[in-house]
């Protein structure tokens, strides 16, 4: 069996604002309020070093049940962001949310304090798929993407150059009402 995504932690320097903005922009829900991470060994998150001192967490989901959880670092704080896209760092460098009117949700995204980074487009020509990266108020990267992502893979071109890039065994027939999200 698959695993299944649980969540994505994001971190802003205002997780009370963070929390407001996703929820309306993207009508996210929130699970946990926003609560305090002390350095004491019960409260600080894996991972993170000796530096840590306090934080602050909150927890949305989405329409298909995928968490968001928002950290804001208090001390040491969240560095400001320099308003690169950070494609050539190992990780996550961004998140993508399924909407059915790419346009109008990236209007909104702007309109609400996000950023530009690019206007909707279709990913490929001749297919419905649209597309568009925008970033949040606080710099993160955000992908919009008008279909599910069962439909967008099962239709993505292949020019053959690796044939073995995913072996059988893990290749599976998708079905378009598959993984229908919000």
């Amino acid at each position: 069996m698959a695993a299944a995504v649980h969540h994505i932690g994001v971190t802003v320097p205002d997780v009370f604002a963070a929390v407001d903005w996703y929820c309306e922009v993207f009508g996210l829900h929130c699970a946990v309020e926003p609560r305090a991470l002390l350095a004491s060994p019960a409260e600080r998150p894996p991972g993170l070093d000796s530096r840590f001192r306090e934080g602050r967490i909150s927890c949305l989901l989405s329409g298909n049940g995928v968490g968001l959880e928002l950290f804001q670092f208090v001390d040491p704080p969240t560095l400001p962001d320099d308003h690169a896209v950070p494609y050539d760092r190992r990780g996550p460098w961004h998140i993508c949310f399924t909407h059915p009117d790419v346009e109008t949700l990236t209007a909104i995204v702007v309109e609400k304090g996000g950023r530009l980074l690019t206007p909707p487009r279709r990913l490929f020509p001749h297919r419905p798929h649209v597309l568009s990266y925008v970033a949040d108020p606080w710099g993160t990267t955000i992908e919009l993407m008008s279909h599910a992502p069962v439909e967008v893979f099962a239709q993505w071109p292949s020019d053959g150059a690796f044939p073995l890039a995913c072996p059988p065994q893990h290749r599976r027939a998708a079905t378009p009402h598959e993984g229908a999200s919000s």
